[in-house]
């Protein structure tokens, strides 16, 4: 049984490695085949000043997110979920409410299967709706454009936030309580850093962990 775990992580691995390759090729070959389409390359210096200014910035949340969310996702989930992006509003909430209709553990086999399964449904839903917005996105203008809708579009986000955030707050509610208050402490004290949403979540998870640390250990959560 441990042999074949072994053999399945690591054919995950080969095709996540291969085909988040293949994605990363493709592009960087959109811009560069439009740039020489165009005969307009940048100035190589200029490029490489803008590289290393966002790298700065993206790639230590980067890493984090990635400490953070495959534990949650499991091999196959992880890369596809990278693949495919769009992890904290789409694909993690998905997994984890998959995860707890079918009620798997983490680390499990099955947790693997019904994360995988849920961010690729996620990821196809997506591309569906995408693609669907795009064909609609002229016939359906005069309708978007209504000022009686101006409203609805501006609090989408916390909307979905806050339905997603709401199921797990009042399922455990002492843990919720750290983060949530700190967060929200942070936002209003310094509202550029609501932006920063690849910063606050692996934050805000430590937060929760050492939360839950301190409760376990003095018996008020089990």
């Amino acid at each position: 049984m441990k042999k074949s775990n072994r053999s399945f992580n690591d054919t995950m691995h080969v095709y996540g490695r291969l085909w988040t390759a293949v994605a990363i090729v493709m592009l960087l070959l959109a811009p560069l085949m439009t740039a020489l389409y165009f005969n307009t390359l940048p100035q190589w210096n200029t490029l490489l000043a803008a590289i290393v200014s966002i790298c700065l910035i993206y790639l230590p949340s980067s890493i984090v997110e990635v400490i953070t969310y495959a534990p949650m996702l499991g091999t196959g989930a992880t890369y596809l979920a990278f693949v495919t992006g769009n992890l904290t509003n789409l694909k993690i909430p998905c997994a984890m409410n998959a995860r707890e209709i079918c009620a798997t553990k983490f680390g499990t086999k099955e947790n693997e299967i019904v994360s995988t399964l849920s961010v690729a449904v996620s990821a196809l839903t997506t591309c569906t709706v995408l693609a669907l917005g795009v064909l609609l996105l002229v016939p359906l203008s005069p309708l978007l454009a209504s000022p009686a809708l101006a409203p609805a579009f501006n609090t989408v986000v916390p909307a979905l936030f806050g339905a997603l955030g709401c199921k797990y707050f009042t399922k455990s509610p002492m843990i919720a309580a750290a983060p949530f208050a700190v967060m929200a402490v942070l936002c209003l004290a310094v509202p550029s850093l609501a932006g920063q949403v690849a910063l606050l979540v692996p934050v805000s998870a430590a937060l929760s962990i050492a939360a839950a640390r301190i409760l376990y250990k003095k018996g008020v959560v089990k």
